[in-house]
């Protein structure tokens, strides 16, 4: 019992370690070309889809970004054989049964 106790607690430690890191990561702040009604020392940015006064912090703008040509993973088409659930020979013939 107290083994399963101490592994949950190293695994809650290990955690929470590393959480700030992956919450302190920096958003993406693209520039926004468009009019500029932006304070001085500003320009028009996007972040998640929002457009705002900032500085940016990419080069490339997010309708750039999403326009970049992406390969799209190819997966092989399966050919299925058909079977019937009849007989395709004449009936009468050696193997083959009457329904």
């Amino acid at each position: 019992m107290r083994l399963t106790t101490g592994a949950l607690a190293g695994l809650g430690l290990m955690l929470t370690t590393l959480m700030p890191a992956q919450v302190a990561a920096e958003a993406k702040i693209y520039p926004y070309h468009g009019a500029n009604y932006c304070p001085a020392g500003y320009q028009p940015i996007v972040i998640s889809g929002v457009i705002c006064c900032g500085q940016p912090n990419q080069h490339m703008s997010y309708q750039q970004v999403m326009a970049h040509p992406v390969a799209k993973k190819k997966h092989r088409v399966k050919k299925h054989h058909v079977r019937s659930a009849r007989p395709s020979c004449q009936p009468g013939t050696k193997g083959c049964a009457s329904y």
